[in-house]
């Protein structure tokens, strides 16, 4: 304390001036309105733009949480997408023929290879998560593969880039469908065969998933026609599709489970009792 005291003695000169100037900025301020105005609006200046950087710092600190938080909502409205049953008017959708066949799951891809003959991902859902074998998984533009196999916390995806992804897919425009492959060269291109000759095909008609399978659900993208040709019999096309998906640059991807799966299966595939 009486080092303060000392210290107010040694520099009461200076400390009286400082303290006469603040009065007088004081009284300035108030009795003039535009040194007032002048002093507000720059104390508002320095303040928002203190409160920008914070709120800039936030939402960068922010984007993981808004990033989970849109996937959600894709997966909501994909759900509602495929799973959603129109009459013959297309703009009509009676919301009670609403079924949820199709549940989505969001993930993480974890691993991703593109670069072998048989390229497999992996993902941040497994068993915990209800995941199975055999579930379709797709991206917000399109196809990416099927479940392979599933641990406690994490699953194996089949990729389309793998020489043994066999799955059914067909052209928008008509109901001509056919097997989607890869042929094992480039990561943006993958093989469409065994569709028919009598199909019109033109360049850069789209492929979708076709349906006809307990795996993926009719209408998911899956690329558009780069080029075609007939196989050596004259009877199919073998056809290029540029794929949607930049399959060397996927993060965040949706699990897909048909919950009539197996009901399905045993038709198709009766067991003999």
């Amino acid at each position: 304390m009486q080092q303060i005291i000392n210290f107010i003695l040694r520099n009461k000169s200076f400390l009286l001036y400082i303290l006469l100037f603040i009065i007088s900025i004081f009284f300035t301020i108030q009795n003039h309105s535009y040194q007032r105005s002048k002093f507000v609006n720059s104390a508002n200046f320095l303040s928002g733009g203190v409160y920008n950087k914070v709120n800039n710092i936030n939402k960068y600190f922010s984007l993981k949480e808004q990033n989970l938080l849109l996937q959600e909502e894709n997966n909501k409205l994909k759900s509602v997408l495929y799973n959603t049953v129109t009459e013959s008017k297309p703009s009509f959708i009676d919301s009670l023929s609403y079924t949820s066949i199709y549940q989505f799951t969001p993930a993480l891809v974890i691993k991703n290879n593109y670069t072998f003959s048989t390229n497999i991902l992996l993902i941040d859902k497994g068993k915990r998560d209800s995941i199975k074998q055999d579930y379709g998984v797709i991206t917000s533009k399109g196809i990416l593969g099927i479940v392979d196999h599933t641990s406690k916390k994490y699953a194996t995806v089949l990729s389309i880039l793998n020489t043994k992804s066999k799955i059914s897919a067909q052209l928008k425009r008509t109901n001509h469908f056919g097997t989607l492959k890869w042929n094992g060269k480039s990561p943006e291109l993958v093989q469409l065969v065994d569709i028919s000759s009598k199909a019109k095909l033109i360049q850069g008609d789209t492929i979708i998933t076709s349906g006809r399978s307990a795996i993926f659900p009719k209408g998911i993208p899956i690329g558009t026609i780069q080029d075609f040709k007939l196989d050596a019999a004259e009877d199919f096309y073998e056809i290029n599709i540029a794929l949607f998906n930049d399959m060397t640059n996927i993060e965040h991807v949706y699990i897909i489970e048909n919950k009539d799966a197996t009901e399905i299966n045993n038709l198709i595939n009766p067991v003999n009792e």
